[in-house]
């Protein structure tokens, strides 16, 4: 027998204070409630209720199973209670892992405004451009940048991404630019997270290795050198827009650029996806789709896929 069975009734029965008001309570017929109490006594081997016509009375066994049983229920109550609420209201703590440098400085800010929104909702940021195993760690949410390999994860296209191969007018005074890609490898690349830079050549995709006397895992590191002359890097538009409009930087090789990628939400697949990760992705995805803080532009997103670009993502 199910251990459950007969205590929701048996309490109703008591704070209801009989067994009719019990079985209207529960929706369900009296001898039924009484069916459930008297197995409910034939497994616990004593009795619970005195009853009589008129009254229900608690015997001492009963008394202390009843003030015990009510806290269950009551608890039982609340559990499903918040599940509900956390099902429709964010609540709880969104933890969420995102690459340093645009999560400090595009997805930082709109969580702050989105928590502004949700007081019942708190934050927990892990800034690493380390792809890292969020469902094994615990997170919510992670962002990424680039294209996504298939797997469990779910992912939810925020943003388009554009890759720029870039220079300084100082290092293209001295060294010139490359007219092709076979030139470029006469020059000094500055190598940072990714080890390979994507071109396209007349539809085919083509995977350049980089190579040069510069090395770092810091996008605003290669972006300081490449300032400085010291090569050339290709870079995302949410580096490198503002230089270029500044002509701090200048593009190159510009009809080898590679297609669009994506900056990306990625969520573990769940069929009852929790408030708190379905509203934030909702918030991100409608504020990217009208506004790009690095183009500093209107975003027209007419026909694009921009917001029902869902898919498996990678680990």
């Amino acid at each position: 027998m199910n251990r459950w069975s007969g205590v929701e009734e048996f309490v109703e029965v008591v704070n209801s204070g009989s067994f009719t008001a019990a079985a209207r309570k529960l929706g369900v017929s009296t001898s039924h409630v009484s069916r459930r109490i008297d197995a409910l006594e034939s497994r616990l081997s004593t009795r619970l209720l005195y009853r009589t016509t008129r009254q229900i009375t608690l015997t001492e066994v009963g008394k202390t199973y009843f003030e015990h049983c009510n806290d269950l229920i009551e608890a039982f109550g609340e559990a499903e209670a918040l599940v509900t609420q956390m099902q429709t209201e964010p609540v709880g703590t969104l933890k969420i892992t995102s690459p340093s440098v645009f999560g400090e400085k595009y997805i930082a800010p709109l969580t702050n405004d989105f928590i502004k929104v949700y007081p019942k909702l708190s934050v927990e940021f892990h800034f690493t451009n380390d792809v890292i195993d969020m469902v094994h760690d615990g997170y919510d949410l992670a962002i990424r940048t680039g294209d996504l390999k298939d797997s469990t994860l779910m992912a939810k296209k925020l943003a388009p991404r554009k890759l720029h191969v870039c220079a300084s007018p100082a290092y293209i005074k001295e060294f010139g630019i490359p007219n092709d890609l076979e030139e470029l490898h006469q020059h000094n690349c500055l190598v940072g997270l990714a080890d390979s830079w994507a071109f396209q050549d007349n539809g085919v995709m083509i995977q350049f290795k980089p190579k040069g006397r510069w090395h770092g895992n810091s996008g605003s590191a290669v972006l300081d050198a490449t300032l400085r002359g010291l090569g050339l890097a290709q870079l995302p538009d949410y580096y490198v827009n503002q230089k270029l409009r500044s002509g701090e930087l200048v593009e190159i090789l510009v009809e080898y650029r590679a297609p669009d990628s994506a900056v990306w939400a990625v969520y573990p697949f769940n069929r009852n996806l929790s408030a708190k990760v379905r509203l934030f992705v909702d918030f991100l995805s409608d504020h990217f789709s009208t506004h790009l803080p690095w183009a500093d532009e209107e975003v027209d997103d007419s026909g694009d896929d921009h917001n029902d670009d869902e898919r498996q993502a990678a680990n």
